[in-house]
């Protein structure tokens, strides 16, 4: 699928409540790169994703760059790519912030890449 210039892809589903981060986290599989953590767990229905960061990667206003930064990330990766079958939690790392956004777009890629099932 392509995004025309000027279209902006919609967001992919989300995961939000606290027990659906909980299962992917305790039973799915884990990817780490230097500019994000990926869990994802296989459920057979279309993809969701979740984002979090956590108040060791810095005060409000760095935890959310990340995760906003991770949420475009995803968006657009679905718009490129057809992720079905799966849950998925992107975790904010120290470097997620301040990382060139083409090499956190790569860290993404290769971390679905390793985890996808």
């Amino acid at each position: 699928m392509t995004v025309l210039a000027g279209a902006k892809a919609k967001p992919p589903p989300r995961l939000k409540r606290r027990a659906e981060f909980l299962a992917v986290a305790a039973k799915g599989r884990k990817a780490q790169t230097t500019g994000l953590v990926l869990q994802a767990l296989a459920t057979g229905a279309p993809a969701r994703f979740g984002f979090t960061a956590t108040r060791k990667i810095g005060n409000a206003v760095i935890r959310n760059r990340a995760r906003r930064r991770l949420r475009e990330a995803a968006r657009l990766h679905v718009a490129e790519h057809t992720l079905d079958g799966a849950d998925f939690v992107l975790i904010a790392r120290r470097d997620t912030a301040r990382r060139p956004f083409a090499l956190l777009r790569a860290d993404l890629v290769h971390a679905i890449m390793k985890v996808a099932p």
